[in-house]
Protein backbone atom coordinates (compact mmCIF):
# COMPACT_ATOMS: atom_id res chain seq x y z
CA UNK A 1 0.00 0.00 0.00
CA UNK A 2 1.36 3.51 -0.93
CA UNK A 3 -0.16 5.47 1.77
CA UNK A 4 1.30 8.92 0.38
CA UNK A 5 -0.95 8.42 -2.19
CA UNK A 6 -4.57 8.01 -0.29
CA UNK A 7 -6.37 11.09 0.45
CA UNK A 8 -9.28 11.94 3.00
CA UNK A 9 -11.19 12.68 -0.67
CA UNK A 10 -10.51 9.40 -1.76
CA UNK A 11 -12.04 7.36 1.20
CA UNK A 12 -15.17 10.11 1.51
CA UNK A 13 -15.79 8.49 -2.14
CA UNK A 14 -15.33 5.02 -1.15
CA UNK A 15 -17.76 5.22 1.72
CA UNK A 16 -20.33 7.30 -0.37
CA UNK A 17 -19.80 3.97 -3.07
CA UNK A 18 -19.93 1.52 -0.37
CA UNK A 19 -23.36 3.18 1.32
CA UNK A 20 -25.26 3.23 -1.92
CA UNK A 21 -23.98 0.14 -3.73
CA UNK A 22 -23.84 2.38 -6.94
CA UNK A 23 -21.13 4.63 -8.53
CA UNK A 24 -23.81 7.07 -10.40
CA UNK A 25 -25.89 7.18 -7.57
CA UNK A 26 -22.44 7.93 -5.54
CA UNK A 27 -21.83 10.59 -7.99
CA UNK A 28 -24.93 12.71 -8.04
CA UNK A 29 -24.68 12.68 -4.07
CA UNK A 30 -20.92 13.82 -4.28
CA UNK A 31 -21.97 16.65 -7.32
CA UNK A 32 -19.53 14.63 -8.95
CA UNK A 33 -19.79 13.51 -12.95
CA UNK A 34 -19.60 9.08 -12.89
CA UNK A 35 -16.64 8.95 -14.73
CA UNK A 36 -14.37 11.39 -11.80
CA UNK A 37 -15.74 8.93 -9.03
CA UNK A 38 -14.46 6.19 -11.34
CA UNK A 39 -11.22 7.95 -11.71
CA UNK A 40 -11.02 8.40 -8.08
CA UNK A 41 -12.01 4.83 -7.32
CA UNK A 42 -9.07 3.55 -9.65
CA UNK A 43 -6.28 6.00 -7.96
CA UNK A 44 -7.84 4.36 -4.50
CA UNK A 45 -7.01 0.65 -5.69
CA UNK A 46 -3.85 1.31 -7.27
CA UNK A 47 -2.33 3.21 -3.78
CA UNK A 48 -3.89 -0.08 -1.98
CA UNK A 49 -2.77 -2.49 -3.95
CA UNK A 50 -5.94 -4.77 -3.90
CA UNK A 51 -9.18 -4.74 -5.45
CA UNK A 52 -11.81 -3.16 -3.21
CA UNK A 53 -15.15 -4.35 -4.92
CA UNK A 54 -16.66 -6.20 -7.69
CA UNK A 55 -19.70 -5.05 -9.70
CA UNK A 56 -22.55 -7.40 -9.44
CA UNK A 57 -25.47 -6.39 -11.69
CA UNK A 58 -24.47 -2.68 -11.25
CA UNK A 59 -24.21 -3.42 -7.93
CA UNK A 60 -20.85 -2.63 -5.58
CA UNK A 61 -20.17 -5.39 -3.31
CA UNK A 62 -16.76 -4.93 -1.27
CA UNK A 63 -14.07 -7.73 -1.32
CA UNK A 64 -12.76 -8.68 2.08
CA UNK A 65 -10.04 -5.77 1.99
CA UNK A 66 -12.90 -3.75 0.77
CA UNK A 67 -14.54 -4.16 3.64
CA UNK A 68 -11.69 -3.47 5.98
CA UNK A 69 -11.35 -0.57 4.11
CA UNK A 70 -14.82 0.51 4.64
CA UNK A 71 -14.54 0.02 8.49
CA UNK A 72 -11.25 1.65 8.52
CA UNK A 73 -13.38 4.53 6.69
CA UNK A 74 -16.25 4.78 9.24
CA UNK A 75 -13.78 5.20 11.73
CA UNK A 76 -11.47 7.56 10.27
CA UNK A 77 -13.88 10.23 9.08
CA UNK A 78 -15.98 9.78 12.10
CA UNK A 79 -13.18 10.64 14.12
CA UNK A 80 -12.70 13.82 12.22
CA UNK A 81 -16.31 14.71 12.13
CA UNK A 82 -16.07 14.22 15.82
CA UNK A 83 -12.74 16.83 15.72
CA UNK A 84 -14.56 19.20 13.40
CA UNK A 85 -17.51 19.47 15.87
CA UNK A 86 -14.70 20.14 18.78
CA UNK A 87 -13.48 22.83 16.95
CA UNK A 88 -17.11 24.32 16.32
CA UNK A 89 -17.74 23.89 20.14
CA UNK A 90 -13.86 25.59 21.29
CA UNK A 91 -14.53 28.58 18.75
CA UNK A 92 -17.66 29.09 20.38
CA UNK A 93 -16.49 29.03 23.91
CA UNK A 94 -18.30 25.80 25.20
CA UNK A 95 -14.76 23.93 25.15
CA UNK A 96 -10.97 24.88 25.76
CA UNK A 97 -9.79 26.34 28.71
CA UNK A 98 -9.06 29.87 30.31
CA UNK A 99 -7.55 31.52 33.39
CA UNK A 100 -8.61 34.08 35.81
CA UNK A 101 -6.49 36.48 38.35
CA UNK A 102 -8.45 38.11 40.96
CA UNK A 103 -7.87 39.99 43.82
CA UNK A 104 -8.45 38.49 47.66
CA UNK A 105 -11.92 40.61 48.02
CA UNK A 106 -13.34 39.24 44.45
CA UNK A 107 -13.59 35.81 46.08
CA UNK A 108 -16.42 36.80 47.90
CA UNK A 109 -18.20 37.59 44.70
CA UNK A 110 -16.61 35.92 41.59
CA UNK A 111 -17.89 32.20 42.40
CA UNK A 112 -21.46 33.32 42.24
CA UNK A 113 -20.72 33.71 38.59
CA UNK A 114 -18.10 31.16 38.10
CA UNK A 115 -20.79 28.54 39.37
CA UNK A 116 -23.44 29.11 36.87
CA UNK A 117 -20.89 29.26 34.42
CA UNK A 118 -18.88 25.88 34.78
CA UNK A 119 -22.71 24.47 35.28
CA UNK A 120 -23.53 25.71 31.67
CA UNK A 121 -20.10 25.21 30.13
CA UNK A 122 -18.81 21.89 31.63
CA UNK A 123 -16.28 21.17 28.86
CA UNK A 124 -14.19 24.27 29.89
CA UNK A 125 -11.76 24.30 32.05
CA UNK A 126 -11.35 27.17 34.04
CA UNK A 127 -8.45 28.31 36.33
CA UNK A 128 -8.77 30.62 39.02
CA UNK A 129 -5.69 32.28 41.19
CA UNK A 130 -6.19 34.66 43.89
CA UNK A 131 -3.69 37.22 46.09
CA UNK A 132 -3.39 40.57 46.88
CA UNK A 133 -3.36 43.57 44.28
CA UNK A 134 0.45 43.54 43.93
CA UNK A 135 0.62 40.00 43.59
CA UNK A 136 -2.08 40.10 40.67
CA UNK A 137 -0.84 43.44 39.00
CA UNK A 138 2.54 41.26 38.48
CA UNK A 139 1.05 38.74 36.58
CA UNK A 140 -0.59 40.74 34.34
CA UNK A 141 2.26 42.58 34.22
CA UNK A 142 4.09 39.37 33.26
CA UNK A 143 0.30 37.93 30.91
CA UNK A 144 -0.31 35.07 32.82
CA UNK A 145 -3.84 34.92 32.45
CA UNK A 146 -6.99 35.70 30.30
CA UNK A 147 -8.78 37.85 32.61
CA UNK A 148 -8.09 39.64 35.57
CA UNK A 149 -10.17 41.02 38.39
CA UNK A 150 -9.60 44.45 39.82
CA UNK A 151 -11.79 46.89 42.20
CA UNK A 152 -9.13 49.66 40.89
CA UNK A 153 -7.98 49.09 37.51
CA UNK A 154 -4.16 49.78 36.72
CA UNK A 155 -3.96 52.46 34.35
CA UNK A 156 -1.93 50.87 31.69
CA UNK A 157 -1.58 51.45 27.84
CA UNK A 158 -2.29 47.59 27.31
CA UNK A 159 -5.55 47.09 29.75
CA UNK A 160 -8.78 47.16 28.51
CA UNK A 161 -11.09 47.33 31.69
CA UNK A 162 -14.95 46.36 31.58
CA UNK A 163 -16.89 47.87 34.96
CA UNK A 164 -19.41 44.70 35.86
CA UNK A 165 -19.97 45.38 39.91
CA UNK A 166 -20.33 48.40 42.46
CA UNK A 167 -18.46 47.77 45.20
CA UNK A 168 -19.25 50.42 47.87
CA UNK A 169 -16.69 51.00 50.91
CA UNK A 170 -18.22 51.12 54.14
CA UNK A 171 -16.96 52.36 57.44
CA UNK A 172 -17.80 49.59 59.86
CA UNK A 173 -17.50 49.28 63.96
CA UNK A 174 -18.21 46.50 66.40
CA UNK A 175 -21.77 46.46 67.47
CA UNK A 176 -20.96 47.39 71.46
CA UNK A 177 -18.94 50.58 69.97
CA UNK A 178 -20.27 53.99 71.84
CA UNK A 179 -21.02 54.81 68.30
CA UNK A 180 -22.85 51.84 66.80
CA UNK A 181 -25.96 53.49 67.15
CA UNK A 182 -25.75 56.99 66.77
CA UNK A 183 -27.25 58.88 63.39
CA UNK A 184 -24.70 61.32 61.26
CA UNK A 185 -21.84 61.16 62.85
CA UNK A 186 -19.15 63.89 62.11
CA UNK A 187 -15.54 62.75 60.76
CA UNK A 188 -14.28 64.44 63.85
CA UNK A 189 -15.57 61.27 65.74
CA UNK A 190 -14.42 58.49 63.82
CA UNK A 191 -10.82 60.35 63.08
CA UNK A 192 -10.00 59.90 66.42
CA UNK A 193 -10.48 55.50 66.52
CA UNK A 194 -8.12 53.58 65.58
CA UNK A 195 -8.89 51.92 62.10
CA UNK A 196 -7.46 48.01 60.85
CA UNK A 197 -5.48 48.78 57.35
CA UNK A 198 -4.75 46.42 54.40
CA UNK A 199 -1.12 46.58 53.39
CA UNK A 200 -0.07 49.44 51.09
CA UNK A 201 -0.92 49.05 47.46
CA UNK A 202 -4.56 47.14 48.69
CA UNK A 203 -7.51 48.66 46.49
CA UNK A 204 -8.98 49.17 49.63
CA UNK A 205 -6.79 50.95 51.24
CA UNK A 206 -5.53 53.16 48.24
CA UNK A 207 -9.17 54.88 47.78
CA UNK A 208 -9.64 54.79 51.84
CA UNK A 209 -6.60 57.11 51.42
CA UNK A 210 -7.45 59.11 48.79
CA UNK A 211 -10.82 59.97 50.07
CA UNK A 212 -9.34 61.09 53.62
CA UNK A 213 -6.83 63.08 51.90
CA UNK A 214 -9.47 65.22 49.40
CA UNK A 215 -11.12 65.89 52.81
CA UNK A 216 -7.58 66.79 54.45
CA UNK A 217 -7.63 63.85 56.68
CA UNK A 218 -5.17 61.30 58.07
CA UNK A 219 -5.88 58.69 60.60
CA UNK A 220 -4.58 59.42 64.21
CA UNK A 221 -4.17 55.33 64.75
CA UNK A 222 -3.84 52.80 62.47
CA UNK A 223 -2.76 48.41 62.35
CA UNK A 224 -2.13 46.94 59.21
CA UNK A 225 -3.72 43.33 58.91
CA UNK A 226 -3.09 40.70 56.50
CA UNK A 227 -6.62 40.34 54.92
CA UNK A 228 -10.25 41.44 54.73
CA UNK A 229 -11.49 38.62 56.63
CA UNK A 230 -8.74 39.61 59.50
CA UNK A 231 -10.14 42.51 59.42
CA UNK A 232 -13.62 41.89 59.70
CA UNK A 233 -13.01 39.70 62.73
CA UNK A 234 -10.67 42.48 64.47
CA UNK A 235 -13.37 45.15 64.25
CA UNK A 236 -16.18 42.23 65.66
CA UNK A 237 -13.42 41.47 68.76
CA UNK A 238 -13.28 45.39 69.11
CA UNK A 239 -9.67 46.59 67.70
CA UNK A 240 -11.21 49.16 65.85
CA UNK A 241 -12.44 50.78 63.26
CA UNK A 242 -12.36 49.73 59.22
CA UNK A 243 -13.08 50.54 55.96
CA UNK A 244 -14.27 47.34 54.00
CA UNK A 245 -16.16 46.13 50.47
CA UNK A 246 -19.72 45.90 51.69
CA UNK A 247 -19.42 42.69 49.51
CA UNK A 248 -17.17 41.25 52.81
CA UNK A 249 -19.45 41.91 55.23
CA UNK A 250 -21.84 38.99 56.08
CA UNK A 251 -25.50 39.54 55.80
CA UNK A 252 -25.96 38.26 59.21
CA UNK A 253 -23.66 38.84 61.11
CA UNK A 254 -24.72 40.86 64.21
CA UNK A 255 -21.17 41.29 66.03
CA UNK A 256 -20.40 44.44 63.65
CA UNK A 257 -22.38 47.48 62.35
CA UNK A 258 -21.83 50.20 59.49
CA UNK A 259 -21.45 53.90 60.74
CA UNK A 260 -23.32 56.55 59.52
CA UNK A 261 -20.67 59.07 58.39
CA UNK A 262 -21.32 61.98 55.81
CA UNK A 263 -19.70 61.01 52.38
CA UNK A 264 -19.98 57.00 53.11
CA UNK A 265 -19.96 54.65 51.50
CA UNK A 266 -17.53 55.42 48.63
CA UNK A 267 -18.13 54.39 45.68
CA UNK A 268 -16.04 52.09 43.80
CA UNK A 269 -16.69 49.58 40.65
CA UNK A 270 -15.10 45.86 40.20
CA UNK A 271 -13.92 45.69 36.53
CA UNK A 272 -13.01 42.95 34.42
CA UNK A 273 -9.67 43.14 32.64
CA UNK A 274 -8.03 42.06 29.93
CA UNK A 275 -4.50 42.72 27.86
CA UNK A 276 -5.11 44.30 24.52
CA UNK A 277 -1.35 42.87 23.23
CA UNK A 278 -2.69 39.08 23.72
CA UNK A 279 -4.26 37.08 22.35
CA UNK A 280 -7.94 36.09 24.34
CA UNK A 281 -8.92 32.28 23.91
CA UNK A 282 -12.26 31.77 23.02
CA UNK A 283 -13.39 30.19 26.05
CA UNK A 284 -12.34 33.32 27.79
CA UNK A 285 -14.26 35.30 25.23
CA UNK A 286 -17.26 33.13 25.79
CA UNK A 287 -17.09 33.54 29.89
CA UNK A 288 -17.60 37.68 29.38
CA UNK A 289 -20.48 36.86 27.08
CA UNK A 290 -21.63 34.69 29.80
CA UNK A 291 -21.18 37.46 32.10
CA UNK A 292 -22.77 40.35 30.03
CA UNK A 293 -26.14 38.37 30.11
CA UNK A 294 -25.88 36.97 33.18
CA UNK A 295 -25.03 39.47 35.90
CA UNK A 296 -27.97 40.44 36.85
CA UNK A 297 -29.27 36.73 37.54
CA UNK A 298 -26.27 35.71 39.41
CA UNK A 299 -25.00 39.39 41.45
CA UNK A 300 -28.38 40.69 42.01
CA UNK A 301 -29.49 44.08 39.80
CA UNK A 302 -29.29 46.53 42.48
CA UNK A 303 -25.59 45.71 42.46
CA UNK A 304 -24.47 45.71 38.86
CA UNK A 305 -22.67 47.74 36.54
CA UNK A 306 -22.46 45.98 33.08
CA UNK A 307 -19.50 47.99 31.03
CA UNK A 308 -18.75 44.33 29.69
CA UNK A 309 -20.06 44.81 26.52
CA UNK A 310 -17.72 47.87 25.52
CA UNK A 311 -14.87 45.51 26.59
CA UNK A 312 -15.75 42.86 24.27
CA UNK A 313 -16.20 45.53 21.47
CA UNK A 314 -12.28 46.32 22.49
CA UNK A 315 -10.87 43.34 23.14
CA UNK A 316 -12.53 41.83 19.74
CA UNK A 317 -12.18 44.77 17.43
CA UNK A 318 -8.30 43.93 18.61
CA UNK A 319 -8.38 40.54 16.84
Amino acid sequence: MNIRHLTFRLLQVYLEVIQTGSISESAKRLHLTQPTVSLQLKRLKEAIGEPLFVLEQNQVIPTDAGRELYRICLQTLGDFSEFNQYLGALQDGQRGHFSIAMVNTAQYILPRLLGPYAQAFSKVEVTVEIGNREQVLRRFEQGQDDLYVFSHPPSLEHACAGRFLRNPLTLIAPASHPLATKKELALADVMKERFLLREPGSATRMLFESWLQGKGLTLASSMQMASNEAIRVGVSSGMGLAVLSRHVLPKQDSSIVTLDVPGLPIESHWYFIARNDRHLSQAALGFLRFAERELDNCLGKEWVRNDIGALLSALTAQS
